[in-house]
């Protein structure tokens, strides 16, 4: 079994982290050349998804807060080709409505890892909004779109708020965002809101295509744990989860940050989850609520806590899925990652299995860390630049490397690792001019948020980056 291998190597590595991350300082070492993909005037924002496509030559992005605020205002989807800069309009708002209070509202793409196809939150049509509102977290769905630029629209999650009678099966009544290929294809991971029971916070599920989708959807939804209202929780029971991604290449596993309310009945932790969602789950057992009656996960689930100390950002887990890498706060103060075996617990009594710091950056670990591919390094973003650290049992455990520069107020964001690990894309606002050579800015007075790519040095392709 790949884990048990990978969890021996984890062994090691338990066993010599506790020296070697304290005394690895980060390097200046491999430097990159920042290489601007995009020039348009107008944001392109990656929003820290899975934005490269299959075969790597594209990137997709949406163009939010350029008109108006958030995805709300968002007018387009699109991708560009990184060899030449062209861009393509893969999904425009049609009459959009634009303001405070918006319509359609598309954006937080991400690439199929398999097909050449997007997927993307999509609000409620300008048409609809009379019956259904404008914009927001529960009022949204995930459609695809095909990445030759037809614009053709599949709706994947059907969503049903009739207050009348129970929801439609596999329907979601409310709004799912953040859509997440499992490495497979195979399942989409989302986090939902609510809209018939508000008074239950975020959540995450998980749909695939299936026969007994609801009509005018591609897959079935159903969420992955049943939440406690807010508010209203027992120690020890979830209130929130987010901050979800997939651990492993089949989907199998899904981590999320938990919102759990503690023994004293008053205060809460944010701790790391797993749901395991084996293959031979029936996802049409789910029940997918009514009226008053927030949805259930379908049968044979099952929640394990892996942290009972804080945990936070979105976490990553590896193709082979044997660890998953969270923000935690380390004995200076400052936040960092940790690495924790997919089976661990910080209650463990075997020191493989237990959390372990992975990085000591001085100014903290930022935000979108990221794995290589061969789950032998991790990225991240720290004091404004992008670094590489080492997480393969050895020697080299726990250095890092900076691939940019930092300190230098670039405002670097977003940052996305290729599939075959030899690039980087991310975010960085600069002055960009239209055809007439004027300087444009967003609609707050900001620089446009354009895609820069680097390369991973790593010359002889074992996932460490050189110069470590």
């Amino acid at each position: 079994m790949k884990i048990g291998i990978a969890l021996t190597r984890f062994t090691i590595l338990a066993g010599m982290a506790g020296l070697l991350h304290c005394a690895n300082s980060p390097a200046q070492a491999a430097m990159q050349t920042e290489k601007q993909i995009t020039h348009t005037p107008k944001n392109h924002n990656l929003d820290n998804n899975d934005n490269y496509s299959p075969d790597q030559r594209f990137l997709c992005y949406d163009t939010r807060e350029f008109v108006g605020y958030g995805i709300d205002n968002s007018q387009s989807v699109e991708k560009v080709e990184i060899a030449t800069g062209k861009e393509t309009i893969l999904v425009k708002a049609k009459d959009p409505i634009i303001g405070k209070e918006a319509a359609p509202g598309i954006g937080a793409a991400t690439y199929s890892p398999i097909s050449d196809k997007v997927i993307l939150i999509h609000g409620p049509l300008v048409v609809e909004v009379p019956v259904r509102g404008f914009y927001g977290k529960p009022n949204r769905r995930g459609a695809e779109v095909p990445g030759d630029g037809s614009g053709k629209i599949t709706w994947v999650d059907f969503r049903d708020v009739d207050k009348t009678r129970n929801t439609i099966p596999g329907a979601q009544r409310g709004g799912t965002h953040r859509h997440e290929y499992s490495f497979d294809g195979k399942r989409i991971g989302f986090t939902y809101d609510d809209f018939l029971c508000s008074e239950y916070d975020r959540n995450i599920g998980y749909m695939i295509e299936h026969p007994k989708a609801p009509k005018g959807a591609s897959h079935y939804f159903a969420v992955l744990l049943k939440t406690a209202p807010m508010g209203k929780s027992k120690p020890g029971e979830i209130e929130k989860a987010y901050s979800d991604s997939w651990i492993g290449k089949e989907g199998f596993m899904r981590a999320f940050i938990g919102k759990v309310r503690n023994p004293d009945g008053e205060t809460y932790e944010e701790s790391l989850f797993v749901v395991d969602i084996p293959e031979s789950v029936d996802i049409t057992t789910a029940d997918s609520g009514g009226p008053s009656r927030y949805p259930s996960p379908p049968k044979g689930l099952t929640i394990r806590r892996l942290t009972q100390t804080h945990a936070e950002g979105i976490v990553r887990g590896t193709i082979q899925g044997d660890r998953i890498a969270y923000y935690a706060k380390a004995a200076d103060g400052t936040k960092q990652i940790f690495i924790i075996a997919s089976d661990g617990s910080d209650q463990s009594d075997k020191s493989n299995r237990r959390p372990i710091q992975a990085t000591s950056f001085e100014h903290g670990a930022g935000a979108c860390v990221r794995w290589h591919p061969t789950g032998n390094s991790i990225a991240c973003f720290s004091n404004d630049g992008i670094a590489v650290t080492c997480v393969k049992p050895g020697p080299k455990f726990g250095k890092s490397v900076f691939l940019t520069a930092q300190g230098d107020n670039a405002e670097r964001g977003a940052l996305v690792w290729s599939p075959d690990g030899k690039h980087f894309a991310y975010n960085r606002p600069v002055p960009t001019k239209d055809e007439s050579g004027k300087i444009v800015k967003t609609y707050d007075g900001k620089d446009c948020l354009q895609i820069f790519t680097i390369d991973f040095p790593d010359s002889d392709n074992d996932g460490i980056p050189d110069g470590i």
